[in-house]
């Protein structure tokens, strides 16, 4: 008979426990969070913290939103899997809603975000060869640099990140990447053999990467002459993220897919989707593709509520407002430990100036002041709060950050 595990408790008795049990894929930050609501958590020796991570956006309402506990509540009481060898009760609202929501006709659910971006592959691939009429094996799609879509050996392979890509090879050939930000660049890659061209509008990982103005238009107009499938990666950036639903509504630019996750699960199990029109989605075939998880009724009725929660419009006025906010006060900071701020809505990069320290130390810093952040690329701390967050939490969010950069 096994023994009982053992109850963990105190940070440096689970740290130590997760570092002889858990592989060693992450690097986390030195707190055990035990319990979280709204934009507050509370470690395992009570203190407090203020996330301004959002669990990389998964978490765009909060900890345990009221709306989205009664979902999952209401659904726990009743049946969370089925498999898509039936139907269930609950996939089709989730579906329309969402649908309605992008515009657009069609929704294939998954999980998570990678599971999304290798859908919209596959999807654009048989499009291709379906539709399009690229010959068999020989279709491609163009990507960006800096690009992070996820973590599975075909998306990794496209990566020029050599933390995500090295030493996992051989990688899946047909795919072509060209600067991010640059539409000339997207275009000259274009031959009659491409599939799609996939980008996330902002560039999460990279460091809250915001392209220039009228690039996804461009980008939008490009692939609409040349035939071409525009894939927008909205997994980080969409569902109000932005100060708007999608970060492409930025420029009124409508993709023919959405890759959408993160938040699309409220923060409480994965959920994503591949959402597109009828002339696009309807290339795949009943077992072509599938997911034993992926739609099942638990997560659509978390789905289904966040949707109802972005259909006000009020959570994205909050984020363009809040971030206007936000990008006014950390510029302050400019010249005074920080080298340069990138903000679109609640979503901010702040490169940190090497003299204060790395990302890292400053994430340290601030995780010891009661803020929690994380860095990217190394000198880069990325900040992006529930929308539900208020003003005078994010002034003393800065004002802790003022004072790690003053040292």
């Amino acid at each position: 008979m096994s023994a009982t595990p053992a109850l963990y408790t105190g940070t440096i008795r689970v740290i130590d426990a997760e570092e002889l049990h858990v592989a060693h894929n992450y690097h986390p930050l030195a707190v055990v969070i035990a319990k979280g609501e709204g934009v507050w958590v509370t470690d395992v020796e009570g203190k407090r913290y203020l996330d301004l991570l959002s669990a990389y956006s998964a978490l765009n309402f909060g900890h345990r939103h009221p709306a989205l506990l009664e979902a999952v509540n209401e659904q726990l009481e009743r049946i969370t899997l089925t498999s898509r060898a039936y139907h269930n009760d609950k996939l089709a609202g989730f579906a329309s809603a969402l649908a309605r929501l992008c515009g657009k006709d069609l929704v294939l659910p998954m999980n998570t975000g990678a599971e999304a971006v290798e859908t919209g592959i596959k999807v654009a691939r048989a499009w291709a060869y379906r539709v399009k009429g690229v010959p068999q094996d020989a279709a491609t799609v163009v990507v960006a640099n800096g690009n992070f879509h996820g973590r599975t050996t075909t998306i990794v392979g496209f990566s020029d990140d050599p933390q995500a890509r090295d030493d996992f090879g051989p990688y899946a050939p047909g795919f072509v990447s060209v600067p991010f930000g640059d539409a000339a660049a997207i275009e000259a890659a274009i031959t009659p053999d491409t599939a799609a061209v996939l980008i996330e509008p902002i560039q999460g990982e990279a460091g809250v990467i915001v392209p220039p103005h009228g690039y996804l238009a461009a980008v939008r107009e490009i692939c609409t002459r040349n035939n071409v499938l525009l894939i927008a990666d909205e997994i980080q950036s969409g569902l109000g993220r932005v100060g708007e639903t999608f970060a492409c509504d930025r420029e009124d630019v409508v993709p023919d897919v959405y890759l959408l996750g993160k938040a699309l699960g409220g923060g409480i199990l994965p959920v994503s989707a591949v959402v597109a029109d009828a002339d696009v989605l309807g290339v795949i075939r009943p077992g072509e593709h599938g997911s034993t998880f992926g739609g099942n009724p638990l997560a659509a009725a978390v789905g289904l509520r966040v949707v109802e929660l972005l259909e006000t419009g009020e959570l994205q006025r909050r984020a363009a407002a809040l971030g206007l906010h936000l990008e006014e006060r950390l510029g302050e900071l400019v010249g005074h430990g920080v080298t340069a701020v990138r903000v679109a809505g609640l979503w901010a990069g702040v490169d940190i100036d090497p003299a204060v320290g790395t990302g890292r130390q400053v994430a340290e810093r601030l995780l010891a002041r009661g803020v929690l952040v994380k860095d990217t690329h190394g000198q880069t701390i990325r900040i992006a709060p529930p929308l539900v967050i208020r003003a005078t939490e994010l002034d003393w969010a800065v004002e802790q950050l003022r004072v790690v950069l003053a040292g």
